[in-house]
């Protein structure tokens, strides 16, 4: 009898100690279950931060892409409007000095030599500076002014390119395809030809047409392929 119940007590133990191990296992596999569940969640949660950053990235690559090209095509604004400066800058209101036994005679500033010009070039400049400083509205009506006054000018195309730039940059894509033409059409051979070409493909693919917005620019490559505006009706074609 005294073996049997040693016989059993060894068995209870040993059922007691299989148990508390178990148990000790089965607590284990728990917290290796709940780490493995916070290594996944927290991978995931690097993921999404991931794909946020890559998503925040190419937007920013986007944005600098896009005022990449706006300075692009301010460039030639800017070129212009120094060129106008350094031409104001080079006029003088000096008279000639006359000879010393010539009558000198007081004239009106009208009768001044040069002085048509010089109000040409003020007016045009009004109106640049105009639509410089953001004023769309002041710089149709001024540039249109301008056309009217001096419709022979050298400056009457570039005028009535930068209307149609005023309505482009306000998306007004209808009338900036109407004054864009008027360059191509009224001065076949200004000096924005090419840039009002350039600018008729890129309000018809803005009004979704893109069909004649393509052979637009392909008769800009073929016609001025050495100018600015072919190399970027270039990169507009391949995308």
């Amino acid at each position: 009898m005294r073996l049997i119940s040693w016989l059993l007590t060894g068995i209870l133990g040993l059922t007691v100690t299989g148990c508390s191990n178990n148990e000790i296992i089965l607590k284990k596999q728990t917290e290796m279950d709940a780490r493995m569940e916070q290594l996944i969640q927290a991978n995931a949660g690097n993921a999404t931060r991931l794909t946020e950053l890559s998503s925040t990235v190419r937007e920013l690559q986007g944005q600098l892409a896009a005022n990449t090209r706006d300075l692009e095509e301010l460039k030639p604004a800017f070129r212009e409007l120094k060129s106008s400066q350094a031409g104001a800058a080079q006029r003088t209101d000096v008279k000639p000095v006359p000879a010393p036994d010539s009558k000198i005679v007081v004239v009106g500033k009208g009768d001044e030599p040069g002085d048509g010009a010089s109000a040409e070039q003020d007016s045009y400049m009004t109106a640049f500076g105009l639509f410089s400083s953001n004023n769309y509205d002041g710089a149709v009506a001024a540039f249109e002014a301008f056309i009217k006054a001096h419709p022979a000018s050298e400056y009457a195309g570039n005028a009535q390119y930068w209307i149609g730039e005023c309505y482009y940059t306000q998306r007004d894509y209808k009338r900036s395809l109407d004054a864009f033409n008027k360059v191509i059409e009224n001065y076949p051979h200004g000096k924005k030809v090419p840039d009002a070409l350039l600018k008729v493909g890129f309000s018809l693919i803005s009004l979704n047409d893109h069909q004649k917005a393509r052979t637009v620019l392909e008769t800009l490559v073929e016609k001025y392929p050495k100018s600015p505006a072919a190399a970027k009706a270039r990169e507009r074609l391949s995308r």
